[in-house]
């Protein structure tokens, strides 16, 4: 019997002790909520891309009297227009206007006088538009500049020719040799009108050996500053200012009318808008102080 009570102390011993290792067990932590959590950090939008400007070629047809200045316009608008390409073709009014007329991608036509636009405007009477030829996009025409028809001559003026007053009487006494544009081309179609106010007779001057041609202005001004062979020739202004040519004379009105530089977009364009604007431009102060610079002025 004395052995049954040190085994009861160690039963009471084991029992509390359980207890209190159950007492002491943590309880488990709660779950975080979805409030609790940390926020999901979100990637920013891409930002859009930048629209790509359209791609245009713009094909503009002018008068080679324009070269020096459309040119010079070219790289001004075209850093000014991201997309938009300026592609000239220069030459006589008469060339251009046939080129259009056979069916060469056109959109703006700037010609050196109202003679070639009204051939293919519809607008026009049968006398200026005799074949009914409909180019021009309706609307959208303007005079658009003004030149001077100039009498000009080499370095040193061996003949000293002063006027056209001067030119018309060594003509007649056969003492001149001339040149001037063909009768196709504007510059020449001006100088015939020189003549027939003095009254001279350009079939028979040139059958003497007294006027010789170029195709366009351009050529003229070659020959008489390259040539060393004429003694003068009739050219544009600003022409005559872009190859360092003397000028002796201006005609007047009565001599030879306005010279008159109209533009349009034409109807079969691809690019109308992109035309428009062109022309649009071309009409403002930047582009006018440009002409201006060469002798051009507002029509």
């Amino acid at each position: 019997m004395k052995a049954t009570k040190p085994l009861a102390l160690l039963l009471a011993f084991c029992m509390i002790f359980a207890l209190a290792a159950c007492g002491s067990s943590a309880a488990p932590a709660p779950a975080a909520t979805e409030a609790s959590a940390p926020a999901a950090t979100e990637a920013p939008a891409p930002a859009p891309a930048a629209e790509k400007p359209e791609e245009v070629e713009l094909i503009v047809f002018a008068a080679a009297s324009m070269t020096e200045t459309l040119n010079a316009i070219k790289a001004t608008y075209e850093a000014a227009h991201p997309g938009v390409t300026v592609t000239y073709n220069f030459d006589s009014s008469g060339t251009l206007k046939t080129q259009i007329q056979e069916g060469a991608d056109c959109d703006l036509f700037i010609s050196a006088a109202p003679k070639q636009m009204n051939a293919l405007d519809a607008s026009c009477d049968a006398d200026k538009n005799p074949d009914g030829l409909d180019f021009v996009m309706q609307g959208s025409r303007v005079n658009l500049l003004e030149n001077k028809v100039a009498l000009v001559v080499p370095e040193g003026n061996p003949k000293g020719i002063a006027s056209f007053d001067q030119l018309a009487e060594l003509l007649k006494a056969g003492d001149v040799f001339l040149c001037m544009g063909n009768s196709d081309v504007p510059v020449g179609q001006y100088t015939q009108k020189i003549l027939a106010f003095y009254g001279l007779n350009e079939e028979e001057l040139a059958n003497a050996g007294k006027i010789t041609y170029g195709t366009n202005v351009k050529e003229v001004t070659t020959q008489v500053k390259d040539s060393g062979v004429v003694d003068c020739g009739v050219v544009y202004g600003t022409d005559a200012f872009s190859a360092g040519l003397e000028v002796v004379d201006t005609a007047t009105k009565d001599m030879c009318g306005q010279v008159i530089y109209p533009a349009a977009v034409m109807k079969n364009s691809a690019h109308a808008d992109a035309a428009q604007a062109f022309l649009d431009y071309l009409k403002g102060d930047e582009a006018m102080a440009v002409f201006e610079g060469v002798g051009f002025s507002r029509a």
